[in-house]
């Protein structure tokens, strides 16, 4: 990974007090949605300079309010993550108190204008602050675009897409890897299927699906009357949201989102039996 320290990127200090957070449900990715200096992409020298520019640009705005640049990490062309509020801190870039506390805010240095597209380098940037965030900032196995629980078009079509695939690093299918399961030991889990699996429309459907179903079967669950038909219905959804809860109150952490992810997924193999 590389990270570009605030002192290293010339930060200016908050004009505020953080608010101090233990663990998000997981990471949001953004982009800058306005001009992005196309000049950045063959020179890095000048990325900093614009991570200024954005924290000054934040500082400057009356109606946000934002004691610092608004961003957990920045992450630009040439793959390195420049640290923004970083770790433990509530950001406030995701739209609302609850939804600044729920997840760390990395922003990708895409816009509208100029830089439109993530490079290779700049995903596998993004990818490098999500296991950062996991490993040292507590944070969970989520990662959802901006406009996931906000309304805006954030981060870009492009960079949702990528999201939506799992955020994988360029030249990979799989998601950004999970941490590891709380006891420390090796997951028994088959290996993730590549898909966040949740109600949605259309509906989802498939093996990986079924897989889970069964599973849950197995750990006396029930998803319905129809059993382990491979559709994530809203039975399967609830059925997953309550196996979460349960995680949860036994010592599993999860987010009771009834979506699953890696960590749902590996829990659904490796976390004890309690009912």
């Amino acid at each position: 990974m590389k990270l570009v320290s605030r002192s290293a990127w010339g930060a200016v200090a908050p004009t505020g007090s953080y608010t101090r957070i233990s663990s998000t449900k997981g990471v949001k990715i953004h982009y800058e949605g306005s001009a992005v200096p196309g000049a950045l992409a063959g020179d890095h020298s000048r990325c900093a300079g614009h991570v200024r520019d954005i924290q000054q640009a934040h500082l400057n705005d009356p109606k946000e309010d934002w004691i610092d640049i608004a961003y957990s990490f920045v992450v630009c062309p040439h793959g390195y993550v420049h640290e923004g509020r970083g770790l433990h801190v509530k950001n406030g870039a995701n739209g609302n108190p609850t939804l600044n506390a729920g997840h760390y805010a990395v922003c990708a240095m895409v816009g509208t204008s100029g830089i439109t597209s993530p490079t290779d380098d700049m995903l596998n940037g993004l990818v490098d602050a999500i296991e950062y965030c996991r490993s040292q900032g507590g944070a969970g196995s989520e990662v959802r675009g901006h406009r996931d629980g906000y309304a805006t078009t954030c981060p870009g079509d492009e960079l949702y897409a990528w999201v939506q695939r799992g955020a994988p690093r360029p030249g990979t299918s799989g998601p950004a890897p999970a941490p590891a399961p709380p006891s420390g030991s090796s997951s028994s889990a088959p290996p993730f299927p590549g898909r966040v699996l949740r109600l949605a429309q259309p509906m989802m459907h498939g093996p990986d699906v079924q897989r889970v179903q069964e599973r849950l079967i197995e750990r006396t669950w029930s998803v319905g009357p129809d059993g382990a038909d491979g559709w994530y219905g809203e039975h399967t959804r609830a059925t997953v949201a309550a196996f979460q809860r349960d995680s949860s109150a036994n010592g599993w952490p999860l987010a009771d989102d009834g979506e699953v992810g890696p960590l749902t997924w590996a829990a659904l193999w490796d976390r004890p039996v309690t009912r």
